[in-house]
């Protein structure tokens, strides 16, 4: 079994916001009015995500590099190695690389939301995996907004 350190983990965070950030640039070109605001703030949410990744990876010490926490069924293990292996959505794969300029908005927000949901759902496995004085509390929040950004978008998809 593949175990993860802290800072990996971290890294791994900040992949999946740098590929939200981006996917929400990219889109928020194809879009006009207000789903293409709406885009674009999310957009900048992402990079905050990914700034407050970095900043918590930015703070380990040698000791918070080894492995991350305790999960005596390796289970939040094995979720991550099955995610980076491709096995639950691609992590190294920019979605925005899929936008071909052919897409409508609900086709875009619709792919939003499922982004978002790997997101949340990442986030869950990968906060079993990070000890509480590593910054539990600010993936919570994470997990918050990425909650906020589904609601967002859904919003945004019911209006078209």
């Amino acid at each position: 079994m593949i175990t993860f350190n802290a800072d990996e983990i971290f890294e791994m965070a900040e992949q999946m916001e740098r590929n939200g950030a981006n996917y929400y640039t990219k889109a928020a070109t194809q879009a006009s009015g207000k789903p293409a605001e709406v885009l674009a703030g999310l957009a900048e949410m992402e990079k905050d995500h990914e700034k407050t990744f970095h900043e918590m990876r930015a703070r380990l010490g040698a000791a918070e590099q080894r492995t991350a926490s305790f999960d005596p069924d390796n289970q939040a293990a094995a979720y991550l190695q099955a995610a980076t292996a491709g096995k639950v959505f691609k992590l190294r794969d920019d979605p925005s690389a899929k936008l071909t300029g052919k897409e409508d908005i609900r086709q875009i927000l619709q792919t939003a939301i499922g982004l978002e949901k790997d997101s949340i759902v990442f986030y869950l496995g990968l906060k079993d995996l990070v000890a509480p004085d590593l910054g539990r509390d600010k993936i919570d929040e994470i997990i918050r907004q990425e909650l906020g950004h589904i609601a967002t978008l859904t919003e945004q998809l019911a209006a078209c």
